[in-house]
């Protein structure tokens, strides 16, 4: 995983560099939460442009960076989710807690591009 932080605009980008299954999600989680500890961002988002498998203990894992982001005043949201991730998303109801957005500026777009 790739991490990038915009202090002027209190981003934090978490690039997800590999096919999220138990052991990477793993992995994901850890890093993810020092470095939300480590920022106490305004806004996280997460790149799934380099994902195209991602099995339930990936949905676990979004659902307690959901929950530790918005613990903290933040907001969180997801970019460049290819249509099967997508799918499973919606499947699970994650989109409606993690909102799929077109660029790291934009608005809610509820659309995988």
């Amino acid at each position: 995983m790739k991490v990038k932080y915009n202090e002027k605009d209190k981003l934090l980008l978490l690039q997800i560099t590999e096919e999220i299954d138990h052991h990477v999600a793993e992995r994901i989680r850890t890093r993810a939460d020092f470095e939300i500890q480590k920022y106490i961002p305004k806004k996280v988002v997460l790149d799934f442009n380099n994902v195209t498998f991602m099995d339930s203990a990936g949905i676990g894992m979004l659902i307690g960076r959901y929950k530790m982001v918005t613990m903290f005043g933040g907001s969180i949201n997801m970019i460049n989710v290819k249509p099967n991730i997508k799918k499973v998303f919606e499947m699970a109801g994650i989109l409606k807690l993690i909102p799929i957005i077109e660029d790291i500026g934009g608005e809610e777009d509820g659309k995988c591009i």
